[in-house]
C-alpha cells in the first residue's frame, strides 16, 4: 500500500491548543471551572486531548508502520522515554517544593494531592517510577507513556492484518473494565511488586476503559492517513439523530429533564474516569456532529494562541500543571475556589506564561529544524560526482560515431 507523506495539519494543532486551554480553565480553582467543566454535555478536555493525540499519532506514524517497524518502535519508544522523564521532572517537583509547602502549610487543597506520599514517601516514589502511584493532575502524562509504548504493536498490527480484530478486543476490554478488570489487575500488582498502592492512588482514569479512546483516535487517524474517514460516509439523518443524542444529554448536565435524568441519578453510567456507556454514547455523537460542522469550527480556532498551544502541546501541560499547583496553594480553610483580584491575576499569569512556554518551544523547534535542512543540503553537497567509466561511456560513443 503506498501512502503519501502525512503533512502537517495547522488546524489539529489549533485543537489541540483549545483543548489545553479548556483544561488549563478546569482546573485552576476559579470559577471559570464551573462555566467549562463538561459545558457540551460529558464531553471534557481530557478526552478530547487524548483522541486528538492519538489521532495525529496514527495519522503520522502508519507510513512508517507499514515500511519499517523497527524504526517505528524506535522512534515512539524515543518520545514515550521523553514523556516519562517530564513526567519524573513534575513528580521531583511535587515531592520536593509541592510536598514541602503542604507539611508546612497543611492547606488541605494542596495537602490532600500528596497524602498518601507524604505518609508513605518510600512506597510512593518507588510506585510513582513505576508508574504505579499517579497522584492527581499527575496522572495524565503515566497514561499517555503506556499507550505510546504500546502503539507500535498496535499500528503495525493494523497494517498486516486490519483493524476488525483491534477495534474489537479495544471494545471487549472496555467492557471487562465495566466489570471490575482494573480492580483485578491492580491486585495482582500489589502482589507481585509488595507496593501497598490503594486503587484510588493509582489515578483517576481507569486505562483498561481510556484506551477505547487512545485506539479509535488511532483508528481515525490511520484511515485518514489511508483517504478513506469512515465519518464521511455517515449520512445527513444519522447526524441529526446524533445532534439530538447531544442535546439530550446537555440535558441531563443542566438537570432539565426531571430527577430521574440527571448525573447523579445516571451513576457510573455517566462516569468520566470509566467511560461509562451512556458517556461512551455522547463521545460517538459528539464526534459525528463535530465532524460534521469541522469547517465552521476550525475556522474559529485555527487562530493564535492557539496554534502555537497546540505545536508545544507537552510543555504547556506541564506549565499549567505547575500554576495549578500555584492556583491550590493559594487556597486557605475549606475555601474552594479564588476570587476576584487574586482569580484574575492567576488567569493572566498564568495564560501569558503557557503563551511565553509556547512561544519559546516553536522557536526551538524552527531552529531545530533549519539546522537538520541545513544539514542535509551540506551533506548532499559533499557527496561525490559519479563519472562514468571508460567502459560505460564506450557504447554510447559507439551509437554516436
Amino acid at each position: 500500500m503506498y501512502l503519501p507523506k502525512p503533512q502537517r495539519r495547522p488546524e489539529l494543532d489549533a485543537l489541540r491548543g483549545l483543548f489545553l486551554v479548556w483544561m488549563t480553565l478546569t482546573h485552576l480553582p476559579t470559577r471559570f471551572s464551573d462555566f467549562v467543566n463538561q459545558t457540551i454535555g460529558f464531553v471534557s478536555s481530557a478526552e478530547g486531548f487524548v483522541f486528538l493525540s492519538a489521532l495525529l499519532v496514527g495519522r503520522i506514524y502508519l507510513r512508517q508502520a507499514l515500511e519499517d517497524g523497527s524504526a517505528l518502535r524506535a522512534r515512539l519508544w524515543q518520545r514515550s522515554l521523553r514523556i516519562y522523564a517530564y513526567h519524573l521532572l513534575m513528580l521531583a517537583l511535587a515531592f520536593t517544593v509541592v510536598a514541602a509547602y503542604a507539611v508546612t502549610t497543611h492547606r488541605a487543597a494542596i495537602y490532600n494531592l500528596l497524602d498518601f506520599y507524604i505518609a508513605h514517601p518510600f512506597v510512593a516514589i518507588a510506585g510513582s517510577i513505576l508508574l504505579l502511584y499517579c497522584p492527581p493532575l499527575l496522572d495524565i502524562l503515566p497514561m499517555y507513556v503506556i499507550f505510546l509504548f504500546f502503539t507500535p504493536l498496535v499500528l503495525s498490527s493494523a497494517g498486516r492484518r486490519g483493524w476488525g480484530r483491534i477495534l474489537t478486543l479495544s471494545g471487549t476490554i472496555w467492557l471487562l473494565a465495566q466489570f471490575g478488570l482494573r480492580d483485578f489487575v491492580h491486585g495482582i500488582v500489589v502482589y507481585v511488586t509488595h507496593l501497598p498502592i490503594p486503587l484510588q492512588e493509582t489515578g483517576s482514569f481507569n486505562l483498561f476503559a481510556w484506551q477505547a479512546v487512545w485506539i479509535a483516535g488511532l483508528w481515525l487517524g490511520a484511515k485518514s492517513a489511508e483517504g478513506d474517514v469512515p465519518l464521511k460516509r455517515i449520512p445527513g439523518y444519522v447526524v441529526a439523530a446524533s445532534a439530538a443524542i447531544c442535546l439530550f444529554f446537555i440535558g441531563i448536565r443542566y438537570e432539565w429533564l426531571g430527577p430521574h435524568l440527571t448525573q447523579q441519578a445516571l451513576g457510573m453510567k455517566l462516569d468520566k474516569w470509566q467511560i461509562g456507556p451512556l458517556r461512551v454514547v455522547n463521545l460517538v455523537t459528539f464526534t459525528i456532529v463535530f465532524y460534521w460542522m469541522r469547517k465552521y469550527v476550525l475556522r474559529i480556532v485555527a487562530v493564535e494562541p492557539f496554534l502555537t498551544l497546540g505545536k508545544a502541546s507537552l510543555h504547556v501541560f506541564c506549565a499549567h500543571v505547575f500554576f495549578v499547583f500555584v492556583g491550590l496553594a493559594l487556597l486557605y480553610s475549606d475555601v474552594p475556589q479564588l476570587h476576584g483580584w487574586v482569580a484574575i491575576t492567576l488567569l493572566a499569569v498564568t495564560f501569558a506564561a503557557l503563551v511565553l512556554v509556547a512561544v519559546r518551544e516553536v522557536r526551538k523547534q524552527r531552529e531545530a529544524r533549519a539546522k537538520r535542512e541545513r544539514r542535509k543540503q551540506v551533506m548532499s553537497a559533499e557527496l561525490p560526482v559519479s563519472v562514468p567509466s571508460p567502459t560505460e561511456t564506450e557504447p554510447v560513443c559507439a551509437a554516436t560515431k
